[in-house]
């Protein structure tokens, strides 16, 4: 669900009016995915340019059965926001499959 993004110049009132519609209807480039790395204690989420910054909020929603139960387990959570990162603390095992979307806001 990526939302198009005029350029600064862009001087075509309808690409800048289906920006406007498509951010309206909730779309959002600040998306993706990520499966936490097996045998880490870390996990290194790297994203477009612009789209992380200190202060942004990373949000996780587990989409296998292997990272709702890291969730359940209470040993994960987002340890530091950068320039274009996030990193994600949780368990060091060998689970596999331990997947997530995330989304990021601010």
């Amino acid at each position: 669900m990526t939302v198009l993004l005029p350029a600064i110049t862009e001087t075509d009132p309808k690409k800048i009016n289906l920006s406007i519609q498509q951010l309206g209807a909730g779309r959002s480039n600040a998306v993706g995915a990520v499966t936490l790395a097996v045998s880490s204690a870390t996990t290194v989420v790297n994203t477009l340019t612009g789209l992380c910054a200190p202060g942004s909020v990373p949000i996780l929603v587990p989409t296998t059965a292997n990272a709702a139960t890291e969730v359940g387990n209470g040993t994960m959570y987002i340890s530091s926001v950068g320039l274009n990162t996030f990193t994600i603390t949780h368990a060091n095992s060998a689970t596999t499959g331990r997947t997530f979307l995330w989304a990021i806001l601010g």
